[in-house]
């Protein structure tokens, strides 16, 4: 006859081996934790239409000026059929991607650089700050005189708002990685080069993640920014979508590109959280 003892050993025994296959969690629990994380958010979405359907309700703006969300959203279902619209988004993104790739380049080469070297830190450490929070804008005009109307003015001002940031991300990781783990890589005789690939990247990557994100929220701003003041010939971007809108004052349609770009920021931005919580679960700093 089993005894209690034996009973809870062996439950014991089957929740250690369950836990060691890494059972899959239930749907059910994938589905609550899926609603967990939507529902603020779609209560935030609805309360942003409903003051903006009060807003012009009041008669504040006439509806030619600010229409309501129903004009709105009929405008924007009908922008993203047509194929106009995919290649200005395309031509916008191309744009993001290539600028923002140069600048992670760059301010990764930089930050590195200046982490390591004390006297560059001493020489640059501020500038690269001063360069951080300066407005994309205050660099279009150097930039036109520079590449005149082009792609390489746009690509100009998109490296030079999000590359700092970067930049600053990795010297911070590399700050805070612990005396202690230098030290036993030293042991292991991690030097050079080895010793950024094994330890110092992999421990700086959290604040190197953050440093991404925020680079890339400079470089989107400045590359709307761009396409706003630089018309480029011939390139049909989702600025001069808009820009071309506001023109011929078609206010339900700037919203609609409005919207597109922060949809467009959004998305990057959940890639980014995605990253950055896998980056903590790997590290421990949940409670996953």
């Amino acid at each position: 006859m089993p005894t209690d003892l034996d009973t809870r050993q062996r439950d014991t025994a089957a929740g250690l081996d369950a836990l060691e296959l890494g059972v899959e969690p239930r749907r059910s629990d994938l589905g609550r934790r899926i609603w967990r994380s939507a529902w603020p958010k779609l209560l935030a979405v609805a309360l942003v239409i409903l003051i903006w359907e009060l807003v012009v309700l009041s008669g504040w703006k006439e509806t030619y000026v600010l229409p309501g969300p129903a004009t709105v959203f009929s405008e924007l279902g009908g922008l993203i059929t047509t194929a106009d619209f995919w290649a200005g988004v395309r031509l916008t993104m191309t744009r993001a991607i290539t600028g923002f790739s140069l600048a992670v380049l760059i301010g990764t080469v930089v930050g590195a650089a200046v982490a390591t070297f004390a006297p560059l830190r001493a020489a640059i450490g501020s500038l690269i700050t001063g360069l951080q929070t300066m407005p994309s804008i205050m660099w279009f005009p150097l930039a036109i005189l520079l590449f005149q109307l082009g792609e390489k003015a746009i690509l100009f001002v998109v490296v030079i708002g999000a590359a700092p940031s970067v930049a600053n991300g990795l010297i911070s990781g590399i700050d805070y990685v612990p005396r202690t783990w230098l030290r036993v890589g030293r042991v292991l005789g991690m030097t050079g080069l080895k010793k950024y690939r094994y330890l110092i990247l992999p421990a700086s990557l959290p604040s190197f993640v953050s440093g991404l994100k925020q680079g890339w929220a400079f470089s989107w701003r400045s590359l709307m920014a761009g396409e706003l003041l630089v018309i480029v010939p011939g390139a049909i971007s989702i600025g001069v979508r808009m820009q071309n809108a506001r023109d011929l004052f078609e206010s339900s349609l700037v919203i609609s590109y409005i919207i597109v770009v922060l949809i467009i920021g959004i998305l990057i931005d959940v890639l980014f959280n995605t990253a950055d919580n896998a980056l903590r679960r790997r590290w421990g700093l949940t409670g996953d």
